[in-house]
């Protein structure tokens, strides 16, 4: 047990206590149960959490099945093999996660096999209810006094080779901490660096975006390369270091890809600094909401942005040519990127909808900056064409946009083109969201057109009410027999006229 001072521990005086009391109530005697793993390390570090991680004698599958069946909740068989279950189930409005995992050998034996110290804790599920509970922590490791360092450290020098994804959770955990990475476990990680190879691409999958979820992600992203990690994941992401931009940039391709997540993270949080910047960046209630919307795996629309920035020049190396002046020039990277992209990101398995909305993002992120000619700013006809082909990925690419400008400028980021610029963005911004109110009744649907044109079913009829909706949208026709007139028009002008 650690010596260290008691600490008053409110956080289980709400909601968990009754989840605890309902579970130990309902194990059997035997079991043996013991609280263990990030449950524990919260619940010392007084930080909130709905995962319970229980480690019981015998058939952990069995106990989990029954406690499913107890608590009304769904069962997930996590690893048969190495006997790990987990029971979903919702508590006074907010989804829990009670994982039942196999002691394996005796308790000191089961924590000497885990990751990190801060992990490596275990404590009668029982005790968890009195209120002397941190007093009788079982901390063979000293993970205790390493949580008061805020420290990361390997619990034996064998945990990167047993299971090669405990390498990227040492940085999702410092990043979700707070914590830094103990420097003899970071040498041991650059060693066992390619023990990342042999994980299941699922895994590595999540952990890469519970690191970009955090709240200081590019730190952490500079901090997997760092530690060798990195281009593991994404080795794409390799044939950008040293690869020179224009002068206009500031970073090479890799770091202006890296410097654009931090970007995106000053811009959402309404951290960045200076200051200034974020006054002329278009901010709401209804904007923070929507970064906040889950996307894919219960990943956040903010999440997912920061990975577009990480990859949105991926494609630059490859694109790379100079001419005879020496100007740098990437025709068609924003192209290529979006390919690449969809390529690494079903190597991760990630889910189809969570690659369209980053492809998209990539696809599209020039976009916005090219819409304007010289001082003016987009037509509504190139607005509303721009909201229709990003669809969903529309306003977030707005903001890729803005931080892509960030990032490139770098600390020759000037005020007065900043602020430019950013009218241009708001100005999309509105207008886009003005055509594209739901509330706006339609001036002609599709039987209307069939009936007034004579016309039958198919494309045709697709393409004119198209174009009766981008010429309302952008104000040039108010009224119904505008529109039928233009319905004829087009009909008569054939398909190339609508989309020249």
């Amino acid at each position: 047990m650690s010596a260290l001072p008691l600490m008053a521990h409110p956080f289980l005086d709400a909601a968990p206590r009754s989840l605890i009391q309902q579970v130990a109530s309902l194990l059997p005697p035997h079991a043996g149960a013991h609280v263990v793993g990030g449950f524990l390390r919260d619940a010392l570090l007084d930080r909130p959490t709905n995962d319970l991680d229980i480690a019981v004698q015998g058939d952990a599958v069995a106990i989990a099945r029954d406690l499913a069946a107890a608590l009304g909740g769904s069962l997930v068989v996590l690893d048969e093999e190495r006997q790990v279950a987990r029971v979903a189930l919702e508590r006074q409005g907010h989804a829990w996660q009670v994982d039942v995992a196999s002691q394996q050998g005796s308790l000191l034996e089961d924590l000497a096999r885990r990751d990190f110290t801060v992990n490596a804790m275990a404590l009668p599920l029982e005790a968890l209810l009195a209120p002397d509970w941190p007093g009788r922590v079982v901390d063979p490791h000293g993970g205790r006094l390493d949580l008061q360092r805020k420290t990361i450290r390997q619990v034996s020098d064998a945990v990167f080779r047993e299971d090669g994804v405990r390498l990227l959770r040492s940085v999702r955990l410092a990043a979700r901490l707070g914590f830094t990475i103990d420097p003899a476990t970071a040498l041991a990680i650059r060693r066992d660096a390619h023990c990342l190879d042999g994980v299941a691409e699922e895994r590595v999958r999540d952990e890469l975006l519970a690191i970009l979820a955090c709240p200081d992600a590019m730190a952490h992203v500079y901090l997997l390369d760092d530690l060798g990690l990195l281009c593991r994941v994404l080795p794409e992401l390799a044939w950008g270091k040293g690869v020179a931009q224009p002068k206009e940039h500031y970073w090479d391709v890799f770091r202006h890809n890296v410097e654009t997540v931090g970007a995106v993270e000053g811009l959402l949080s309404r951290a960045y600094q200076p200051l200034w910047v974020l006054d002329a960046v278009p901010w709401n209630d209804d904007l923070a909401a929507h970064f906040q919307q889950p996307v894919t795996e219960g990943h956040a629309r903010a999440t997912l942005l920061k990975l577009a920035a990480l990859l949105h020049d991926v494609a630059k190396p490859a694109s790379k040519t100079i001419e005879e002046s020496g100007r740098i020039r990437f025709f068609g990277h924003h192209t290529l990127g979006a390919e690449m992209c969809r390529v690494a990101l079903t190597r991760l398995r990630m889910s189809g909808k969570g690659i369209a909305l980053v492809e998209t993002m990539v696809e599209h992120h020039l976009r916005p900056g090219q819409m304007s000619q010289g001082v003016d700013m987009p037509t509504p006809k190139a607005v509303y064409r721009y909201f229709c082909s990003a669809g969903d990925a529309a306003v977030d690419t707005l903001y890729l946009n803005m931080a892509d400008y960030l990032s490139a400028r770098g600390p020759m980021l000037e005020q007065k083109e900043w602020a430019t610029y950013t009218g241009i963005i708001r100005h999309i911004l509105d207008t886009g969201q003005r055509q594209h109110e739901p509330s706006l009744p339609a001036l002609l649907d599709g039987h209307e057109i069939m009936t007034a044109l004579r016309l039958t079913p198919g494309p045709t009829v697709g393409r004119i009410l198209e174009a009766v909706r981008e010429a309302q949208a952008t104000g040039e026709i108010t009224s119904k027999e505008e529109a039928l007139a233009l319905a004829t028009h087009v009909l008569e002008s054939g398909p190339e006229a609508h989309n020249a």
